[in-house]
């Protein structure tokens, strides 16, 4: 039996306030990363280092994520995610205000792996209360709220070249600061207020010995390699490949996003009414038939319209995944979604970088030809995601 306490659905329109909270933290979440992607280059000139520094120093990032979010996972669990999401949310606040006046390497390494962690606890706290509303409403939020963690990145890495080209880089960085501080202001009174779990304080932090957080993990997994792989190397596939300009090889991930950012508006509505284990075989045949087009693609447009294809399944994937993490019998919500979203993450964090490797040797194409066969495996073991239609 749950043992969640809830708040009063108080609604703003037609939104209940602990939706509008939680859609608020995945919002600054997405815009504070959105709003560091433009800035990298302008990181990497002031510290002077090469491309394969910065590309550790981007695996600190990555590194700093994947070590927070079994804690804040745990700590969830204890002390309630509406605390930790907040509390991280006051930590990140300022991390591009901080990477804007780091002065030398090491200083950015601690700063990378700060931000990472920052964003990754956030993360985590963020799901699991994204989790405790979908059991107060009695619906399916995830895929929406993930919506608005894509819209908060679009705005960030689109709003932020324009402002640090007009009115320059330390302002850029106020701004995205005060933004940021003043959605978690409106969030914080909202939040719901999930009660930590008693059986939890009486647990040694421990990973979870039985077998289907793992198992529901691998979904989340390789639905997210193939993000990733979209995300870091589809513009050079269509340049390098397909012969598509520079301007035009961008349209690749545009396409792709377009699609996954409107399936996850949608996504909630789908999911409640198809169920998520039908809603996810579906996606996963999208997913699968769109990344086969772009890896088999003799153009440019074809890619293109495969990617925008594979953007609509991949959309509701993961969100499906956090959601059957969080309901899973026997386990604490935090305890599950962090192993899924630590091993997710690293799909996108990790793989891309194999995947560059083994790009050199086979090429793209051949790659993205290959990644349907981790769609394979997501509708093997997507009958697991009966645990995201549990009703508290």
């Amino acid at each position: 039996m749950s043992t969640t306490r809830t708040a009063p659905l108080l609604t703003v329109g037609y939104m209940p306030k602990i939706r509008l909270a939680v859609s608020l933290l995945f919002l600054m979440n997405g815009f504070i990363m959105g709003s560091w992607v433009p800035k990298i280059p302008e990181f990497k000139d002031r510290l002077g280092v090469s491309e394969g520094v910065l590309g550790l120093l981007v695996l600190a990032f990555g590194i700093g994520s994947l070590i927070l979010m079994p804690v804040a996972g745990a700590l969830s669990a204890r002390l309630g995610s509406r605390q930790v999401s907040l509390v991280s949310g006051v930590f990140l606040t300022p991390m591009l205000l901080v990477m804007t006046f780091v002065p030398n390497l090491w200083t950015g390494f601690v700063g990378m792996l700060a931000l990472g962690a920052f964003l990754g606890a956030m993360d985590v706290a963020m799901n699991a209360n994204a989790i405790e509303v979908e059991k107060s409403m009695r619906r399916a939020i995830m895929s929406s709220c993930h919506a608005f963690w894509s819209l908060g990145g679009v705005l960030g890495a689109g709003v932020g070249g324009i402002t640090m080209g007009t009115l320059g880089i330390t302002a850029h960085a106020v701004i995205v600061t005060i933004v940021s501080a003043l959605m978690l202001a409106v969030a914080w009174p909202i939040t719901l207020r999930d009660a930590p779990h008693p059986e939890a304080k009486k647990e040694k932090l421990s990973l979870p010995r039985t077998l289907l957080p793992w198992l529901v993990g691998i979904m989340a997994l390789f639905s997210m390699i193939p993000e990733g792989a979209v995300l870091d190397w589809s513009a050079l596939y269509l340049r390098s490949e397909l012969g598509a300009s520079v301007t035009f090889s961008g349209f690749a991930f545009a396409a792709f996003s377009a699609t996954m950012c409107i399936m996850r508006f949608a996504g909630d509505l789908v999911r409640d009414r198809l169920g998520a284990v039908r809603t996810l075989r579906v996606s996963a045949g999208f997913a699968l038939v769109g990344m086969l087009v772009a890896g088999l693609a003799g153009d440019a447009w074809l890619a293109i319209l495969g990617f925008a294809f594979a953007g609509i399944g991949i959309a509701n994937m993961v969100p499906i995944a956090f959601s059957a993490a969080g309901n899973m019998p026997g386990l604490q919500p935090g305890i599950g979604l962090s192993v899924v979203t630590f091993m997710g993450y690293s799909g996108i964090l990790v793989a891309p970088s194999v995947i560059g490797f083994l790009a050199e040797y086979i090429g793209f194409g051949v790659i993205y030809a290959s990644l349907p066969a981790l769609f394979i495996v997501v509708l093997l073991l997507s009958h697991h995601a009966v645990h995201a239609d549990q009703k508290h």
